[in-house]
């Protein structure tokens, strides 16, 4: 038995190492293509020699580490191609205001765009008492009730727009989207090891991601909010569980959403189909131009 775990764990070291190793050459020769061939250092005996048993790695190469565990090493050709078109399925069971847990069901139909900017993404929400859509696209948010179009109240329009921002697409797609990364360092947090890694959009939206450095997954990422200008930052996260793979792509099937250290929310998919066809009149609001970008 300890010799099957041993050699698993040998496998698994060798694969992370080759993980690392193609993220380190992706962006070399990224590099090289923008910038052209680097001078050879003069001096290679003065470079500082790394342990092998604890290397360091740049924050792009964790990056891009995520992604070829997330959709192989296809990068982001697989993450457009299999991930581009979907419907996801679910139940979200939220904290209502009365104190009350609340239970939707939810069909979450979306478009991807060349950043997510320029996503397409449309959430039917399902209650015993309500029903409701809630659209995101060209930039704007909107909402649809018995074929209605409405303006969300704010509140619920920057929770919709968070849930957009602030989530795994944010690192996945920190390049499309002109976003910088920050690597604050390795923690131990519940006898786990994560690689800390920080993105900041060009909106200036900042966002830690929790990464486990042993299989380069996201367990958890934090960001902090004002709901009004200049009043206190709340700070939110979001914990994934479940990781499961949905056409040869990997992604959590549960989520917990934190308020202040508070659970106020919990989401489960259901079922999730990528590459279907799907309709933009989903997507449209007839008070919006048509030629708008």
């Amino acid at each position: 038995m300890s010799y099957r775990f041993a050699k698993t764990g040998i496998i698994f070291s060798l694969f992370l190492a080759f993980v690392f190793n193609f993220a380190f050459a992706v962006e070399a020769k990224a590099q090289t293509i923008q910038t052209g061939p680097q001078p050879q250092d003069k001096k290679p005996e003065e470079k500082q020699k790394q342990d092998p048993k604890n290397p360091t790695f740049t924050a792009e190469q964790i990056a891009e580490g995520v992604l070829i565990a997330t959709v192989g090493f296809g990068g982001r050709e697989t993450l457009k191609q299999i991930r581009g078109k979907g419907i996801e399925r679910g139940k979200y069971r939220r904290a209502g205001a009365n104190g009350q847990t609340e239970e939707y069901t939810y069909e979450r139909r979306f478009i991807r765009g060349d950043d997510m900017n320029k996503d397409k993404v449309r959430i039917d929400q399902k209650s015993p008492t309500l029903e409701y859509a809630l659209v995101f696209s060209h930039g704007n948010v909107w909402g649809v009730m018995n074929n209605t179009i409405f303006t969300p109240r704010e509140e619920i329009a920057r929770m919709f727009n968070n849930h957009l921002w602030y989530s795994l697409e944010s690192l996945l797609r920190y390049k499309e989207n002109g976003s910088t990364l920050n690597l604050i360092g390795k923690e131990k947090q519940g006898g786990v090891e994560v690689y800390v890694l920080e993105v900041t959009d060009k909106d200036k939206r900042k966002i830690k991601f929790y990464i486990s450095t042993r299989l380069l997954r996201v367990l958890w990422l934090e960001y902090e909010e004002s709901p009004t200008e200049g009043g206190t930052p709340v700070k939110y996260m979001k914990r994934f569980y479940d990781y499961r793979v949905a056409q040869g792509t990997l992604l959590p099937y549960k989520t917990v959403f934190f308020e202040n250290g508070q659970q106020i929310e919990e989401s489960n998919i259901s079922t999730i189909t990528f590459g279907l066809k799907i309709d933009d009149l989903v997507f449209d609001n007839p008070s919006l131009p048509k030629n708008n970008p």
